[in-house]
């Protein structure tokens, strides 16, 4: 018997409709779940048991009267503690944040959330101020991978995405600056995507500015899909939002703007340009297990009725422009900070402020430059393919508690690729940050898993604003059975 933790918002909802499931009855055993998985991964900073019961309550006497809130009335929901929470203290991974305050005041996808209805079990944890591609931090520790717990679960929301592969809720909201979505997704078997900058709304404004990204960490891009029509919502607040979405999310996955109706077999990628691109930028430390498993994947989205070549879109790795801005950034973020906090800092981030400090306006100006001619390289890439696949990370999860995998070691990446041999997260990262330069939409989907078991992601890359087309792809591949939303596999303590 399928248990309440393996369902997908979308079958809750169902039940929720029909009667046969109870809001109150699923928190509780996300709750449970949540309490259950925490001492093995280390997914939260913060549960929230008595304020979610009290929001199930609210919710099942709304379902039994016929007059659901929303689009998400009752679904269990956690949130990376980057993103304001009204109640909870939001310390961003560090002790350098005090939990003193009011902290009355959600972010633009949460109070989208509470608005219609979603039942937040807690806060998830993050590294320090969100800096790096895994999940540890001075104020929580390591966060584990759902599939091995001796292995990273990435970064930098690693406990959402370990929370959803667990089953301690179907829905996470994320914020991903470098990959910082889609690489704990690729590492923890789960669905995650980057929208197209601006789609939904971010406030306060990240000190990385327009590279963070807000999106949805679930089990399968139909729930993804389900959750961007709800946080896509406006929000006064941010200044960049794009306004609203131009339709649903959720419709597109089976109707095409034209009206086709894509629920037919091989309907939704019929006549679709796909490039694939094995290893962008020539980088050569792609695990051959990964390897393959991208490339079956990319032939059933072949045989599915996808146009697939092997193209690659020529740019060079743009690592050390990402790096002027994402140090610059973390500079910015502990400017405010005495000597006394910051030796209270994860020692990486230290590292990474001081170098981020020495760099000029015109150092940064040159990155913008860089990050320009990109964005262009792609405009005109995608005026040829609809899509670009590749592997969402070059390597599967390698050791808990390090910054990137051990020279030889699990992983076996490092130093192998253009921007590696540095030790930094962006060393075994080549295939995600481009993509926050550029402002496309991106998400990682489970296609696999290598010889030990853990898990493999492929990612889907469109021109901007494209998030539906994304969406769509992903849904077929996960209808066809190539994508899988299971639980993680990890014994419950």
């Amino acid at each position: 018997m399928t248990e309440l933790t393996d369902l997908t918002a979308t079958r809750l909802l169902e039940g929720y409709r029909d009667g046969t499931l109870s809001p109150v009855d699923v928190v509780d055993a996300a709750l449970r779940r949540c309490e259950d998985v925490q001492p093995v991964v280390n997914a939260f900073v913060r549960i929230e048991p008595d304020q979610a019961r009290e929001q199930a309550r609210a919710s099942a006497e709304r379902w039994r009267r016929g007059e659901p809130q929303g689009l998400l009335d009752g679904v269990p929901v956690t949130v990376k503690d980057i993103l304001l929470l009204r109640g909870a203290p939001t310390l961003r991974g560090s002790m350098t944040v005090s939990p003193g305050g009011a902290w009355d005041e959600d972010a633009p996808s949460v109070a989208r959330l509470r608005e219609h209805g979603a039942v937040f079990l807690g806060k998830t944890t993050t590294p320090e101020f969100g800096w790096k591609g895994v999940t540890d931090s001075p104020l929580s520790g390591v966060t584990r991978n759902p599939y091995d717990p001796s292995r990273t679960a990435g970064g930098s929301s690693g406990g959402s995405a370990a929370a959803v592969a667990l089953g301690a809720g179907p829905l996470s909201l994320g914020t991903d600056g470098g990959g910082s979505v889609r690489i704990p997704a690729s590492f923890c078997g789960i669905f995650a995507l980057k929208p197209t900058y601006g789609r939904v709304p971010l406030y306060p404004a990240s000190a990385f500015g327009t590279l963070a990204h807000v999106g949805p960490m679930t089990r399968d891009a139909r729930d993804a899909a389900l959750m961007m029509d709800v946080i896509s919502a406006p929000d006064a607040r941010d200044w960049s939002h794009l306004g609203p979405a131009p339709s649903s999310y959720l419709q597109a996955l089976t109707r095409a703007e034209d009206g086709t109706d894509l629920r037919e077999p091989g309907s939704a990628l019929r006549g679709l340009r796909v490039a694939y691109a094995p290893t962008p930028a020539g980088y050569a430390g792609v695990q051959p297990a990964v390897a393959a498993a991208v490339e079956r994947a990319v032939r059933r989205l072949a045989e599915l009725g996808a146009v697939v070549e092997e193209a690659d879109p020529g740019y060079t790795d743009p690592v050390e422009a990402f790096h002027t801005l994402w140090f610059s950034g973390a500079a910015r973020v502990i400017e405010p900070l005495g000597v006394a906090e910051r030796d209270l800092l994860d020692p990486g981030l230290r590292e990474v402020c001081a170098q981020g400090a020495g760099y000029s306006a015109l150092d940064y100006l040159a990155a913008v430059d860089v990050r320009m001619d990109l964005g262009r390289r792609m405009g005109r890439f995608h005026d040829t393919y609809d899509l670009l696949v590749t592997p969402t990370l070059p390597l599967t999860a390698f050791e808990a508690g390090r910054e990137a995998p051990a020279a030889g070691g699990a992983g076996g990446a490092a130093g192998s690729g253009p921007g590696a041999g540095d030790g930094r997260w962006t060393s075994w990262t080549p295939f995600t940050y481009p993509f926050n330069l550029t402002q496309q939409p991106a998400a990682s989907v489970p296609v696999g898993t290598d010889e030990a078991g853990l898990p493999i992601g492929l990612q889907i890359v469109a021109a901007r604003h494209a998030d539906a087309l994304v969406l769509r792809t992903a849904h077929a591949l996960y209808t066809a059975g190539v994508a899988t939303s299971g639980t993680a596999p990890v014994a419950h303590s």
